[in-house]
């Protein structure tokens, strides 16, 4: 068994779509980033190829490609979970905690999990997924920015 960690925030900013957890969600502002900047799904995929010692996101999805370009991160995370699996890897479970005053996350959490789940062929009982605001602290306490944090066990 092995532990990864993963964690990923963007800024928010006008003129983009919000997607979180794999959906899109309205809102104002969206994610800043080379592809869809969906911080929950980059930090999943950065727990499990941390936990299976193999780098990060960025090495594997380079934001200087074109190809990964406003990429659909659901991708990303597929194309992750081929990764893993090819090594004999398998997921245990993911806990994940998305830090955000805005908007509001709980009522989405359900879609998250189940978009999240078929992505990865995972059952949905072994996808955590929490919400909560920093208290109006810090970056995302400003409405500038949302994060990620995830936690995940591996099996091989």
């Amino acid at each position: 068994m092995r532990i990864g960690f993963g964690y990923d925030v963007h800024a928010l900013t006008e003129g983009r779509e919000l997607w979180l957890g794999g959906i899109r969600i309205e809102h104002p502002y969206g994610l800043m980033g080379h592809s869809d900047a969906d911080v929950l799904i980059h930090a999943i995929c950065d727990a499990l190829l941390g936990a299976a010692n193999m780098r990060d996101i960025g090495y594997h999805f380079p934001d200087t490609s074109g190809e990964y370009k406003d990429i659909d991160s659901k991708i990303l995370l597929r194309e992750t979970m081929r990764i893993l699996r090819e090594a004999g890897f398998e997921v245990g479970n993911i806990d994940a905690t998305i830090a955000a005053e805005q908007p509001k996350l709980n009522p989405h959490i359900p879609e998250m999990q189940k978009i999240l789940t078929e992505v990865m062929r995972i059952p949905i009982h072994d996808l955590s997924i929490k919400a909560t605001t920093t208290e109006k602290l810090g970056f995302t306490g400003r409405c500038e920015g949302i994060a990620a944090y995830v936690v995940v066990l591996i099996d091989r």
